[in-house]
């Protein structure tokens, strides 16, 4: 399955690592994700924001997925996530480390039944939660 993962790149970078935690996580499970974090989708191009937006909005296109890292505050994930749920209407896992404080009521709040939140406090914890989303969303 090919999953967009999204998370903080410009915004609130504290949890970063949990970010580049859950695109290996999607990996090992055999599956695509589609992540500037993921080694296979990184460039040593530097591209200009509209580059970005274009390949981003092209990634998301084509998951049938997405999975974000919400515990720091980031517009552009803030962005895809709407872009996910309201205009491909597609399942989003928005997961948040039980350290983070305050998650954005635009995600807490939000009702769409597309939208999945979770916390999680470790790793195997993060693993689990996204281990049973996948398989949950029709395809492993």
């Amino acid at each position: 399955m090919i999953i967009y993962c999204a998370g903080p790149i410009k915004g609130n970078t504290t949890y970063q690592e949990n970010y580049s935690e859950i695109v290996r996580i999607v990996e090992s499970m055999g599956h695509t994700a589609l992540s500037e974090k993921s080694s296979k989708f990184s460039s040593t191009i530097l591209l200009s924001d509209k580059q970005i937006y274009t390949r981003d909005i092209k990634w998301i296109d084509g998951s049938k997925i997405v999975i974000a890292e919400v515990s720091g505050p980031s517009l552009g994930v803030g962005f895809e996530i709407s872009y996910a749920l309201f205009t491909k209407k597609m399942p989003v896992l928005a997961v948040y480390h039980d350290q983070a404080g305050q998650i954005s009521s635009m995600i807490t709040g939000c009702t769409n039944p597309q939208l999945h939140v979770q916390k999680y406090s470790n790793i195997d914890q993060l693993t689990k939660i996204i281990k049973d989303f996948i398989v949950n969303s029709g395809s492993n």
